[in-house]
């Protein structure tokens, strides 16, 4: 049985409120408001620490994002409504529903590294040489326990570190409806990956949370009634929009960068459809190549993307509420075991999906200059976690000494402690402060530990990671 009350609920760890609407903007607040939002400004979408403003941000990308979700979100309530004899409980709900999609979708990038993806890989590339040793050599009989912690440690993902910042690292208090709906992947960092056969293979090819916070997930999902490895219904029109958002917004973005030229992109594009037989698309960039030529130069380049934007949008979004509406029960249930726009892989719009994905993937991403800034991130990333290693290489009595601001031999590790966040080092206290003293508490601490450093490098954006670099390095 579908009924949407109990997935939209008023739930929250503290304060909650009275009525669903009220909370459901207190949710929209507390996310515009929030120092991590705000943050996106200066994360890379593709072009690290780019001077030009109209490029995108992470926070430009997750408003168009978010903006692609409404439509979704309104679309999806507008078709169940043609649904006779179903309401699904959904009449006093069409405020939650899209709000709750729309404001996911402007988190979903929140948890992102500085430089992307690739730093992602980074700092799993760091933790399994470097800090994995530590580990071994902490004196723990906790087998099991370290095998865990090691996984978890070496599978940082932006999904899971999101989780981490909206309910420790800023304490946003959000509904569970909210924070759960961020929840893309619902793997934990510690467990295997499954099999492609799995029923729930594709919601868990990610890690979508941390050990630190298992607890809190599994005691969300059971207030809402969803079921482990299962996704909040939502989550799946924020990942619909997010593949729609990113359709042309990279090469959109290759040409204001001089990578590609209009014509370059035109002719890729045409390319690619007469070699995979693809009609839809073909025609769709013809027609609006031909009217782009007829304007102005300067306004060429504009027209053509606006138009093509405008058109894909409105098909894509069509097509992924048809699919939602279609599998409605197991959407609802979240054991939906696709995305949205990628479910039906013989209709036209999935082979124009992957016709533009693999043309940013050839001409984009192994573009040399990205490349380079790939690399130039990832020597800042690995530097950064080189530099505060100190604080991870001390013994647990002595950490204690120094968030005590008692003296200690290692001088380096007493002034790196005082440049990181006040808000983090309260979110380990918390985390630590319910450990038990026993066998586990050594490993515990220790991975707590590493979490605050991860925490505080992958919470900078671009340009402070550069600058914290060059400075702790003695450069100008």
């Amino acid at each position: 049985m579908i009924d949407y009350r109990k997935k939209f609920t008023i739930d929250r760890e503290f304060y909650p409120s009275k009525d669903i609407d009220i909370s459901i903007e207190s949710d929209r607040g507390r996310i515009l408001s929030s120092a991590a939002f705000r943050r996106l400004q200066k994360r890379t979408q593709v072009f690290a620490l780019e001077l030009n403003a109209s490029i995108r941000t992470r926070l430009t990308h997750s408003l168009e994002v978010a903006q692609t979700a409404r439509y979704i979100a309104k679309s999806i309530l507008r078709k169940l409504e043609d649904v006779k004899g179903e309401t699904y409980h959904l009449e006093h709900l069409h405020n939650a529903f899209i709000s709750t999609a729309e404001m996911t979708s402007l988190l979903h990038d929140i948890g992102n590294p500085p430089f992307g993806h690739f730093a992602e890989q980074t700092i799993n590339r760091w933790m399994k040489n470097s800090a994995l040793p530590i580990l071994d050599g902490l004196p723990s009989d906790a087998k099991e326990l370290k095998e865990r912690v090691a996984r978890d440690l070496s599978n940082y993902d932006g999904n899971a570190q999101a989780m981490r910042i909206i309910t420790k690292l800023q304490r946003l208090n959000l509904s569970y409806t909210q924070i759960l709906a961020v929840l893309k992947y619902t793997r934990a960092a510690f467990e295997d990956r499954e099999p492609k056969s799995s029923p729930l293979s594709y919601l868990k090819k990610k890690p979508g949370f941390y050990l630190s916070e298992q607890e809190l997930v599994r005691k969300i999902q059971k207030a809402l009634d969803v079921k482990p490895g299962h996704r909040f219904p939502t989550t799946y029109i924020m990942e619909a929009a997010d593949d729609i958002s990113y359709l042309t917004a990279d090469l959109e973005d290759s040409v204001e960068k001089g990578i590609l030229s209009l014509d370059e992109v035109y002719n890729l594009i045409k390319s690619e459809c007469k070699k995979e037989q693809e009609d839809y698309l073909l025609e769709l960039i013809q027609k609006e190549y031909e009217r782009a030529k007829k304007s102005d130069e300067p306004y060429q380049f504009n027209m053509f993307f606006t138009l093509t934007r405008a058109k894909l949008v409105t098909d894509l979004v069509s097509h992924v509420v048809n699919i939602y509406v279609d599998n409605h029960e197991e959407i609802f249930h979240g054991s939906f075991n696709h995305a949205l726009l990628e479910y039906d892989k013989k209709s036209k719009y999935y082979k124009a999906v992957k016709i533009l994905q693999n043309i940013s993937g050839k001409y984009i991403y192994q573009n040399s200059d990205v490349q380079t800034l790939e690399l130039q991130g990832y020597s800042i990333i690995n530097g950064l976690l080189e530099i505060y290693k100190p604080l991870i290489a001390l013994e647990h009595l002595d950490f204690e000494k120094l968030l005590k601001d008692e003296k200690i031999e290692c001088f380096i590790a007493m002034r790196l402690i005082k440049r990181i966040s006040s808000k983090q080092i309260v979110a380990y206290k918390n985390d630590t402060g319910k450990l038990d003293r026993d066998d586990t508490f050594i490993v515990l601490e220790w991975y707590y530990r590493v979490r605050l450093i991860i925490d505080y490098i992958s919470g900078m954006t671009d340009d402070y990671a550069l600058n914290e670099y060059r400075t702790l390095l003695a450069m100008k």
